[in-house]
């Protein structure tokens, strides 16, 4: 008979003494709470792990029997109460401190919208791809334990990013799975009605509605934005479908929607944030909306920008150029006009916002995020400086070292990568373990005072447990490709739980070419040798997922299969599919060594290695992103970069012969050093110090204490005081900005007197210089003295006057003072302002003299704010 089948689901009905483990389904406490994800588990194991421990639909399925069985155990009930009296006192608790004690924001007064494009929450959750979304999950999670005031700001993609499964030749196929708004924990926001609340876009020639949808993040909310709506056409239902999907007029559309509709939200919702973050460039397009809001209310556009920056907090994540939004002038002309004629501004103007030297003729979205913020910040010390370099175009003046960006390192959520025996562990020795991430002392007696055997123990525990987890993932990957008997077999007897005792390497993350994931291949022979030694076996792990368009990345996987095909290689190297959140805790708390490889200075942060380091796994890496600050030389190993000017080529090779130096000489040789107790005590030690170096250093929560005592804090302070009286300071400040640009093109300076070369310790270094205002005042300049002590070889070693990036207003003294105006002989239509400066002398010594001259305001955010700057160079001097 002809037609299609119909599909009726019956669900089970939650008996009364098991009610609120709907509650438990429908807040993402659960993706950090184990004590949560267990009681699911122990309902039924196998449809837990079936149902990819996903809550809401692991509800809908479950044995109806078996709920009515639960409610009448008195051992289940025990659980379950226990694990809600948690969850009630979770959301329900008092700050330990004021917040304003905690993060420099005050209640009822801040508000932090933080935007970003991807969320990686929960491996059910399917809102991220990679590193950004982790990360961005995490600074939710933490936000919501520091009780800040805080909410998220996504998309709702339907789709969200590809499953990757390979196929018998290492080709990554990519598996879009759509999912049901019911199996998510996610609720439609309505209004005081009960209405559905909706938002609009323009986008070029049309009009867009926009869906809001909530998840609630332990406290905090996550506002999701969703364009699959029936008053939408076909291909604007498709805006918020997949993840990086699409071609670029999706991206940018899909960018306007996150940006602009993100604001027009929460406007709707009655939201008014002191703070906007925007995490990396896609959300950007928010600074013109905002800007739009304030134009309507009489602002000028150049006040309008002041007032939306000065409250605006952007975090860049990549030293790539490739990672930076560009699009084509054209787009970006076609969906910018409408607004550039609202805002009565040319349309070059907004063009001009986005304009980057690394394409001339397009828009980029990093570009607009920074000039369109005052407090721009990288993800680790290494990766601020990369920024500076890769961003200097925006101060053009400024050496890279003095431009405003700075960085704040990265660090993961402890709750949710720290493996359960760990957590444990802790919960029965240190209760309230979870109030001392930060503090060092604490995990010096905590990780310390665990005696040796014992830690051995428990590493090896996890180690069975990924051993057990991972032979379950690969019987199936061996089996749908048809891979022979003898082979799996031999995948059998390796990932066997108890099989713990070989050296267990793990390289888990996204395959890009500078992550430089066949850098250990380099010399197969050697390498051989390394993993084929019976006495002293060693595993190579692989994992993780290549862009859909990053050709090279997908070929990485492909040459990684084939040398884990090669008979030498067979049972030693293994690439696994399908790489997650879910896979990722396996790895990161059952490998020995967790091995990163990545391009200097290429890697922004790397959190992964993090999260190995915090469960005892050893890091070998690169000295790039966070290792280069977590690294003590007890820790871990690591591999200093090589001179740049090498070619990749050289690079590659003489690195990774530092690699395998390292494994042949020191990391194989210690992890076999056997002492008595059937372990290495040398080993123990070292993975002791990996969790006591990193727990306290590197963990979400330490994170967001420095945004926001930092940069959310002053943000909105900064952005306040602009805004107050209709924001009449931020005009004032675009006033002045637009006077000083008009003019600084006229300004010089040059010395009145020389210096003298040496002076006697003791006297007094009087220094005058002659400065050409071209209608500026003297108070719009600072002119300012360095002097830097130096080896006799002209190499700047200390900076002695003033301290770097102080604020004007604390160093007048160490600030030229004006002393007199005059008529020069220069130009005697001009007035020459007379500088003056009496410094004590230095300590004995050779010292390199700089003057600098450039404009401040009172309302800057940093001195150095406009990037430009004027040095004074030896010329001849003029007498008046």
């Amino acid at each position: 008979m002809a037609g299609h089948d119909h599909l009726l689901e019956v669900r089970p009905k939650l008996p009364k003494a098991l009610a609120r483990l709907e509650d438990l389904s429908g807040n993402l406490y659960y993706s950090w709470e184990r004590r949560v994800r267990g009681l699911f588990h122990r309902i039924d194991p196998d449809l837990w792990n079936r149902c990819e421990h996903n809550p809401k639909i692991f509800l809908r399925r479950v044995s109806q029997v078996r709920l009515k069985a639960l409610a009448k155990s008195p051992d289940f009930l025990f659980q379950y109460k226990s694990v809600l009296d948690a969850f009630d006192s979770y959301l329900s608790a008092e700050r330990d401190r004021p917040l304003q004690a905690i993060s420099g924001l005050e209640p009822g007064r801040d508000l932090v919208a933080y935007f970003c494009m991807e969320y990686g929450l929960y491996e059910s959750l399917q809102l991220y791809s990679g590193g950004l979304g982790i990360l961005a999950g995490d600074h939710c999670k933490a936000a919501s334990d520091l009780d800040l005031p805080f909410l998220a700001v996504g998309l709702m993609y339907r789709q969200g990013y590809f499953t990757q499964r390979l196929d018998r030749d290492g080709g990554q196929e990519m598996i879009y799975r759509p999912f049901r708004v019911e199996d998510l924990p996610v609720t439609p926001v309505t209004d005081e009605h009960g209405e559905e609340i909706r938002v609009a876009v323009e986008l070029a020639d049309r009009e867009v509605v926009i869906r809001l949808w909530q998840i609630q993040v332990g406290r905090l909310q996550l506002l999701l934005l969703d364009t699959d709506l029936p008053e939408n056409g076909p291909n604007d239902r498709r805006i918020t479908y997949q993840l990086y999907g699409g071609d670029r007029v999706m991206r940018l559309e899909q960018e306007m929607v996150l940006g602009v509709g993100g604001v027009r939200a929460l406007r709707a919702m009655g939201f008014h944030p002191s703070v906007w973050h925007i995490n990396e460039g896609h959300p950007a397009f928010q600074i013109l909306e905002r800007c739009r809001e304030w134009v309507s209310q009489g602002l000028t556009f150049p006040g309008a920008l002041e007032a939306v920056a000065a409250a605006t907090v952007f975090t860049t994540h990549t030293a790539v150029p490739a990672g930076h939004d560009l699009f084509t002038r054209e787009l970006a002309e076609r969906y910018l006009m409408p607004l550039a004629e609202f805002l009565s501004v040319p349309l070059s103007r907004l063009l001009a916002l986005g304009a980057s030297p690394q394409r001339g003729d397009a828009f980029n979205m990093t570009a607009l995020a920074l000039r369109g913020s005052r407090r721009h910040n990288g993800v680790s010390a290494v990766h601020r400086n990369v920024a500076a370099r890769m961003e200097a175009h925006v101060w053009p003046d400024l050496a890279p070292a003095d431009n405003p960006i700075t960085w704040v390192s990265n660090g993961v959520h402890v709750p949710t990568f720290l493996a359960r025996e760990w957590v444990n562990l802790f919960d029965g020795r240190y209760p309230d373990w979870r109030q001392h991430l930060g503090d060092v002392e604490f995990w010096e007696e905590a990780v310390g005072s665990i005696a040796d055997h014992r830690f051995w123990s428990l590493t090896q525990s996890l180690k069975s447990d990924m051993l057990g987890a991972l032979h379950g993932s690969l019987f199936r990957q061996y089996c749908r490709n048809n891979y022979s008997r003898s082979r799996i077999e031999g995948m059998e007897a390796v990932f066997s739980p108890e099989n713990t005792r070989p050296l267990i390497i793990g390289f888990a993350r996204r395959f890009a070419t500078y992550k430089r994931a066949l850098l250990i291949f380099q010399d197969l022979e050697r390498l051989e040798r390394l993993v084929t030694n019976p006495d002293r076996p060693v595993i190579l792990l692989f994992a993780g997922k290549a862009h859909p368009q990053d050709v090279p990345g997908q070929s990485l996987i492909k040459r990684i299969h084939e040398f884990a095909s090669r008979p030498p290689f067979l049972n030693r190297v293994f690439l696994i599919e399908g790489y997650d959140i879910a896979l990722a805790r396996k790895l990161v708390t059952g490998v020995d060594v967790w091995l990163n490889t990545p391009e200097y200075p290429m890697e922004a942060s790397g959190t992964s290695g993090q999260k190995a380091a915090m469960n005892g796994v050893i890091n070998l890496s690169v000295l790039d992103g966070w290792w280069a600050e977590g690294y003590d030389g007890d820790n871990g190993w690591a591999i200093a970069p090589h001179d740049r000017e090498l070619s990749a080529e050289q690079r590659d090779r003489v690195e990774a012969e530092d690699l395998l130096d390292l494994l042949e000489g020191q990391v194989i040789p210690e992890y076999y050093r056997i002492g008595p107790g059937a372990y290495s005590p040398d080993w123990v030690a070292r993975s002791k110090r990996s969790m006591i170096s990193v727990l306290p250093h590197f963990n979400a929560e330490g994170m967001v204490r420095d945004y926001a005592q930092r940069l959310y804090a002053p943000a909105a302070r900064h952005g306040e005081r602009l805004t107050a009286d209709g924001a009449l300071e931020a005009e004032r400040l675009a006033a002045w900005k637009a006077r000083v640009a008009q003019c600084w093109e006229g300004v010089e300076v040059q010395w009145r007197r020389l210096p003298p070369t040496s002076i006697l310790t003791g006297e007094r270094l009087r220094l005058e210089v002659l400065v050409w205002l071209n209608g500026l005042e003297s108070g719009d300049v600072v002119l300012e003295c360095l002097l830097n002590g130096c080896d006799g070889e002209g190499d700047a070693s200390e900076c002695l006057v003033p301290l770097p990036h102080q604020s004007p207003a604390a160093l007048l003294d160490e600030k030229f003072r004006l002393v007199h105006t005059f008529l020069s002989t220069k130009d005697e239509e001009e007035e020459a302002q007379v500088f003056r400066l009496e410094l004590e002398s230095p300590d004995n010594g050779i010292y390199q003299l700089h003057v600098r001259l450039y404009p401040w305001h009172e309302l800057l955010s940093h001195p150095f704010e406009m990037g430009k700057m004027l040095w004074l160079f030896e010329t001849e001097p003029i007498e008046d």
